[in-house]
């Protein structure tokens, strides 16, 4: 992890590889986490890959087409220290998770976990509000669930370095620099300017996108409607961002963070951009749909916003954490032992981590499901 004491003495690009690959999660860059070794299923119980459930459950690597059944899942709460134990009971399967595979849990009222078979070589995830999203080491993007244009990926997208999803849309950034996208566009979320050209990062969420580039500046498109693509004036020194439901973060090289929008709060999501006051030494953060997480350099973890299911209650205790991801109103974390901590809400099962998933490398976190891509060594 990028500890705060050294960002003064970094450049803005290497800052960002360099929290991409000790972070777990590849936001910024395609850096190789693992390679998909198998195929399995499981979705609430048993099931087959070719009638999917309907309900909220788990998928791994969805089985063959031949429909060979998923193995059966067993029943407890996880985490029992998290906030989700306050939500309806929801059982926490018990699978055999093979090293390699991208596992998904959570809703699945339109696909969303119900990850391709023989999907492999993948190094990145990205979760939508209702589809799933992952790159593979040759540079292609794969989708899966949605109802709309999110999960047809367009011929010729190649040489794709980092995937962002947003509420119906799908950013890719490419090798040079420049952002391709596709999707729903009724925002102009797919209007990507012409000085976000030289791209470092993105980020999507509702119906904006976020860039960052190399020199530092963030770049903002698409929806508008509460100020989230309003970028302050003066804003510099930034190596990160993060795109909320309608506001945005960035994080400074110094450690601390600023966001924007969110000009019309409701009950609902009433302070998600006011960043608390003495927040500091934040190594990455992570918007949802009105919270947020940061994740500070001692492995702990901040969170803001909205916590009307809990999402902003960090469980105790908490530590070692490497990655975050906020959702739509649950939290993930990723430990530095491979293992992901989820709290909040948990209507869908999305707060309900599978029991033996272990080896995790990369998280994130949708509407209300979860992707986890598990080492393949």
């Amino acid at each position: 992890m990028l500890a705060a004491a050294d960002r003064s003495n970094v450049t803005r690009e290497a800052a960002v590889l360099a929290r991409a690959g000790s972070v777990g999660r590849v936001r910024a860059a395609g850096i190789a986490l693992a390679a998909i070794l198998g195929a399995a299923a499981c979705s609430g119980g048993t099931g087959t890959a070719t009638t999917p459930p309907a309900t909220s459950g788990l998928a791994s690597i969805a089985a063959p087409a031949t429909g060979t059944p998923g193995p059966s899942c067993a029943c407890s709460i996880v985490p029992s220290s998290s906030a989700a134990a306050t939500q309806p009971a929801t059982p926490a399967p018990n699978l055999t998770i093979r090293p390699g595979t991208v596992v998904a849990w959570g809703d699945d009222s339109s696909n969303q976990i119900d990850v391709p078979g023989g999907l492999s070589n993948v190094i990145a995830v990205a979760a939508g509000d209702e589809f799933s999203v992952a790159l593979k080491a040759d540079g292609s993007v794969v989708a899966w669930g949605g109802e709309n244009l999110e999960t047809q990926v367009p011929a010729g997208v190649k040489n794709v370095k980092s995937i962002a999803a947003g509420s119906a849309f799908v950013i890719a950034l490419e090798s040079d620099g420049s952002i391709v996208g596709w999707g729903d566009n009724s925002n102009g979320q797919l209007d990507v300017p012409a000085n976000a050209k030289g791209a470092i990062q993105i980020s999507a969420a509702g119906g904006h996108g976020l860039a960052l580039t190399s020199g530092g500046m963030v770049v903002a498109w698409g929806s508008n409607a509460n100020g989230e693509s309003d970028v302050p004036a003066g804003l510099e020194n930034v190596i990160e961002v993060s795109a909320g439901y309608d506001f945005s973060l960035a994080l400074l090289q110094d450690g601390t963070v600023v966001a924007w929008g969110d000009k019309n709060p409701t009950d609902q999501s009433s302070g998600v951009a006011k960043v608390p006051a003495g927040l500091k030494d934040v190594s990455a953060v992570s918007a949802g749909y009105y919270h947020n997480l940061a994740l500070k350099s001692d492995g702990s973890v901040v969170a803001w916003g909205s916590n009307e299911n809990g999402q902003s209650t960090v469980p105790k205790p908490l530590a070692n954490v490497i990655a975050v991801a906020a959702g739509g109103d649950f939290s993930l974390a990723l430990t530095s032992d491979g293992h992901v901590v989820a709290w909040g809400g948990n209507g869908a099962g999305e707060s309900t981590v599978p029991k033996s998933l272990a080896n995790v490398e990369a998280i994130d976190a949708g509407g209300s499901h979860a992707l986890a891509l598990v080492s393949g060594s």
